[in-house]
């Protein structure tokens, strides 16, 4: 294990891979997170508020992929970055670090599974959009026809990207809690 000059700590090997891999994701999500906040407010103005779509239905329109923004920086900026300060300020408090297989495991179920997660949500936020500019101002009827009409796909995509999400942050903050307690091994 190396030392940084500007760490008072060493950081094994896969730390450091996990770390570049966590602020490399946060960097290009920074990117996408700003570009969809262009991306929405230019795709919301495709839908203007009118007779046909009232100001309340527009909202419920363009909101879906309003979200993207939002949740562009939170799954894709903060908790990669939010993880690789966890996995720090375990070692500065003098736990032991956890292991490999833990963090790529961890991190290979988090990462693709929040790519999905966003693709799904610009998915829904275009489909209503979309739905809406070509003629369809019933709600409900485009919340029925995502993924064809098939409730159950549906279903299956989303529980399964979510669970995915949950399961790899899990693995690492369980992980991150048993190293505090873990007195730290001074063989590298």
């Amino acid at each position: 294990m190396a030392t940084h000059p500007l760490l008072p700590l060493s950081l094994p090997e896969h730390y450091k891979c996990a770390f570049k891999v966590y602020l490399r994701y946060a960097i290009i999500m920074t990117v996408f997170g700003l570009l969809m906040g262009i991306i929405y407010q230019e795709s919301s103005k495709k839908a203007p508020i009118s007779d046909a779509l009232p100001a309340g239905a527009h909202l419920e329109a363009v909101l879906h992929l309003g979200l993207v923004h939002g949740h562009a920086f939170l799954i894709g900026v903060l908790i990669p970055l939010a993880v690789n300060w966890m996995l720090t300020l375990g070692l500065l408090l003098g736990a032991k670090p956890i292991g490999s297989k833990s963090l790529k495991i961890g991190t290979w179920l988090y990462l693709p599974s929040s790519v999905i997660a966003i693709a799904l949500m610009i998915y829904k936020g275009y489909h209503y959009v979309l739905g809406v500019r070509g003629g369809q101002f019933d709600l409900l009827v485009l919340h029925h026809t995502l993924f064809g009409g098939n409730h159950v796909i549906r279903a299956i995509v989303y529980a399964s990207t979510h669970t995915a999400m949950a399961v790899g942050l899990s693995i690492i903050a369980i992980q991150v809690w048993k190293s505090l307690s873990a007195k730290k091994s001074t063989v590298s």
